[in-house]
């Protein structure tokens, strides 16, 4: 008993919890429900590089994700698609003109020396930029709009007053001259990132390291006009500068931050056109009607589900209907709580576990009336009736979830958003299933009142009755 009251606790801790998530972490929309734009960008070859690769693909979409992050879009989805293409979806961007203007060319990358007397403004430029960089995301999840909008220009001004610190006026070293950049590891566990010129390259690099040499002026490796490193050059690069075209830009720098800036820089030196393919837009009319008409069909099928386990099952049926409506307070609260991004397919994925949430509840409750028809004790029976649909359940679950992995893995968009949410959803209904019904079932029936057979099986012998409310 003491068991019992302790899990019933437990559940009435994660309703309350599930509530106030459900109510402060709203779901975010996909495309197809909160409408916006979706741009299919195609990548061109060239004479240099006539093949396209999946490297030089990983390099741009890192050069998209960039310029997205600089439209101030919430959940955006950008993602390859085949081996020429990337995928943008803008949820909420009304204006695909503007982010086709953004997103149709190619990466500038430069090298910029820094210019006299600007160490301490560029010091506290980099410094303000930080700072309004995490306000940013912290404004992302709020989804104040206004807010990210005037964080977003004041980034640009940021943005604007660090450029104008570094000399636009002599020849750049821009990215044509790049062959190569990646991340390598350091003896020191950190990592630093390789960069490779071709021999002109490497010739305007020396000149540059000569200059800035023993200066404690960096050297402005600027992305789409927006700094994303300053190396200082050391004092015994005096004479001659940094020569044979290669050089390392050293940092703190994780693995990761080392791949990202490689792939930033190799998508900023990448001579390969990019064209829109395909613009659409969704408009919210459209999400706001499927919208509704999922909703309806939610709450049709939990309605008739809910009624057809009360009328078959009885007692058993009504614990298992207060037990699917904690499943789908729980399921909820989870795609709020891990950033879930809903989308139609995804909707229909939560539709389809509530219905898998049932089927173990009818395994569970078919088994308890086999051992009611044997003869057995009411409570016997349903500890028999849990303990032998496990492994059915589980066996069942096992399965769907290796479905959704394979969906997950292999496929993309909207399929990935209904893998999820099935997923997560049957998961959770493994919860419901074995510990909520459980509990509220053996509750029941340690009530004198509700401990009569006919309120759990219908069809059992009357010479069973007696031995049944045992």
């Amino acid at each position: 008993m003491q068991r019992q009251r302790s899990l019933l606790a437990l559940i009435f801790v994660l309703i309350i919890a599930a509530v106030v998530a459900i109510v402060k972490i709203p779901v975010p929309l996909g495309l197809d429900l909160r409408g916006g734009s979706q741009l299919t960008i195609q990548v061109k070859p060239t004479a240099e590089i006539p093949t396209i690769t999946q490297r030089e693909l990983e390099a741009v979409k890192k050069v998209v994700e960039g310029r997205i992050n600089g439209l101030g879009v919430s959940e955006p989805i950008i993602q390859t698609v085949g081996t020429d293409k990337v995928l943008v979806q803008l949820p909420g961007v009304n204006d695909p003109e503007q982010a086709e203007r953004v997103l149709g060319g190619t990466a500038q990358l430069e090298f910029r020396q820094q210019k006299p007397s600007t160490e301490t403004q560029l010091f506290a430029f980099q410094s303000s930029r930080a700072e309004l960089r995490a306000k940013q995301e912290e404004l992302r999840s709020s989804k104040d709009q206004a807010a990210i909008t005037k964080n977003q220009e004041e980034l640009q001004k940021n943005n604007q007053a660090i450029l104008e610190l570094f000399d636009s006026t002599k020849p750049p070293l821009d990215g044509k001259y790049l062959k190569d950049a990646y991340g390598e590891p350091t003896q020191a566990n950190n990592w630093n990132v390789a960069i490779r010129f071709d021999q002109k390259g490497g010739e305007l690099f020396a000149e540059i390291t000569k200059n800035l040499a023993g200066t404690g002026r960096s050297i402005g490796i600027f992305l789409d006009n927006e700094l994303i490193s300053a190396p200082v050059v050391g004092p015994e690069f005096a004479a001659n500068g940094i020569t044979g075209g290669a050089a390392i830009i050293t940092g703190r720098f994780t693995a990761q931050q080392a791949n990202d800036l490689g792939v930033q820089l190799r998508g900023g030196a990448l001579p390969v056109p990019v064209e829109i393919a395909e613009r659409r837009t969704v408009g919210a009319t459209l999400g706001k009607d499927s919208i509704q008409s999922s909703i309806y069909a939610g709450i049709g099928g939990l309605a008739l589900v809910l009624v057809f386990m009360v009328v078959y099952y009885r007692l058993p049926g009504l614990i298992a209907d207060f037990s699917l409506v904690i499943y789908s307070l729980l399921t909820w609260a989870c795609f709020a709580l891990l950033g879930v991004t809903l989308t139609l397919p995804g909707i229909a994925g939560f539709i389809l576990s509530i219905g898998m949430a049932v089927d173990a509840n009818v395994l569970i409750f078919e088994r308890t009336r086999e051992e009611l028809k044997a003869g057995k004790s009411l409570y016997r029976s349903v500890e028999s009736g849990f303990y032998r649909a496990f492994s059915s359940i589980l066996d069942s679950n096992v399965t769907t979830w290796i479905a959704c992995a394979a969906l997950f893995w292999l496929g993309s968009g909207l399929v990935k958003g209904f893998a999820l949410t099935l997923a997560l959803g049957v998961a959770v209904s493994m919860f419901t299933a074995i510990t909520c019904s459980r509990t509220f079932l053996f509750l029941a029936i340690s009530l004198p009142s509700l401990r009569k057979p006919e309120l759990y099986c219908p069809n059992v012998p009357v010479s069973n009755k007696a031995e049944v409310a045992k």
